[in-house]
């Protein structure tokens, strides 16, 4: 028997590694270039997947592939149904990931503090 609450984490981990394959299987969208999935978030009523995606590229790249997941979502989610048995497909919405832009930036800075504390 598995802890209810860790169901939506499950599905999300199942989510996450099938998009990812789709994407390097299946998603023909020239605008989807270097894209990750970092993680996926699915309410715990299973109808809802937040997709977290992280984009290598300035920020015109970044809003080009996000149109192109928007766009591919249908063929997504349609896949999803037939590689997962899930009674129901969750409604999928992409988000940019931006935690790798922070990171680096946030390293920056201590670099920074590091750099002027040595003088």
């Amino acid at each position: 028997m598995t802890v209810p609450g860790r169901r939506p984490e499950r599905v999300g981990g199942r989510i996450r590694a099938e998009i990812s394959a789709i994407l390097v299987s299946g998603l023909k969208d020239p605008r989807i270039g270097f894209a990750t999935i970092t993680s996926v978030r699915v309410t715990p009523d299973l109808r809802e997947a937040r997709v977290y995606v992280s984009v290598l590229g300035n920020t015109e790249k970044q809003q080009e592939t996000m149109d192109g997941f928007q766009a591919a979502r249908a063929y997504i989610r349609r896949e999803l149904a037939h590689r997962l048995s899930l009674r129901r497909t969750p409604e999928l919405s992409f988000e940019l990931d931006r935690s790798a832009e922070q990171g680096a930036r946030i390293d920056e800075l201590l670099r920074q503090v590091r750099s002027d504390s040595e003088h």
